[in-house]
């Protein structure tokens, strides 16, 4: 079972994962998740301001910040990601939230095929207020076809390389199960989804029925967006919401 941790501070729990960001969060009694996106996505660095001050209007700390959604123009290199990573949790550093190598916050981060940002932009982002409604609320961070292990992306990837209607299927099924895995370690089901994402470039249409609706992993529907994950080689990847309220900034 995933390692899920409090992070009082916020306001919530957390799935853990790498320094980059956590498989998932939740929100902790008292406290309930909303979700904001943005208009039109801000570079990174403005994004953050936004978010800065979109939590002192609300009178709520930076340790509030619970998740946020990403997109960059092109897949990264493995290094690539490490490096954009490294600078991206500055700011969660500066915010007293990523602390000893450890980051609460959850995270998507894709590449749009169309209408691409000329640098990292900030699509959405999550936080945590005082509870309205006893209903659970999370965020399940974006996940690609990739197992855990020490090994580089290649090793890892579910049929990595290939791109064909039985491949797409065995990254798909793979994906669903992680997200499937995410929910129930932080205490929900798919019956708990407000919303359910799929990213990838690659028609998934005869795919959706069986290997998404049928396994009941889209209560709300599907959002597909066509983009690809945020690193070389990755060719699928969804994510999970169950806020309690979304609004537009």
């Amino acid at each position: 079972m995933p390692d899920v941790i409090v992070f009082k501070e916020g306001g919530y729990r957390y799935i853990r994962a790498g320094f980059q960001f956590s498989s998932g969060v939740a929100a902790e009694a008292g406290f309930e998740i909303e979700r904001a996106r943005l208009a039109r996505p801000l570079p990174l660095a403005a994004g953050f301001a936004a978010v800065e001050a979109h939590l002192a209007a609300l009178g709520r700390p930076s340790t509030a910040f619970a998740a946020c959604e990403l997109r960059s123009a092109e897949p990264f290199t493995e290094q690539g990601f490490e490096d954009f990573n490294r600078v991206y949790v500055k700011t969660l550093a500066r915010w007293d939230i990523f602390r000893n190598e450890v980051n609460p916050v959850a995270r998507t981060n894709v590449c749009p095929q169309y209408d691409k940002p000329r640098e990292p932009a900030l699509y959405a982002f999550s936080y945590t207020v005082p509870a309205r409604s006893r209903r659970g609320s999370f965020i399940v961070a974006g996940g690609a076809e990739v197992r855990g292990g020490p090994e580089g992306y290649a090793a890892r990837t579910v049929r990595y390389g290939y791109t064909s209607a039985d491949a797409l299927r065995e990254k798909l099924r793979f994906v669903v199960d992680l997200m499937e895995q995410r929910l129930k370690a932080l205490g929900f089901s798919w019956q708990d989804a407000v919303s359910t994402q799929a990213y990838t470039v690659h028609d998934i249409g005869a795919l959706v029925g069986p290997e998404i609706a049928a396994r009941g992993a889209a209560p709300g529907g599907l959002a597909w967006h066509v983009a690809r994950p945020p690193v070389v080689g990755l060719e699928f990847e969804m994510d999970v919401r169950g806020a309690a309220r979304e609004i537009v900034l």
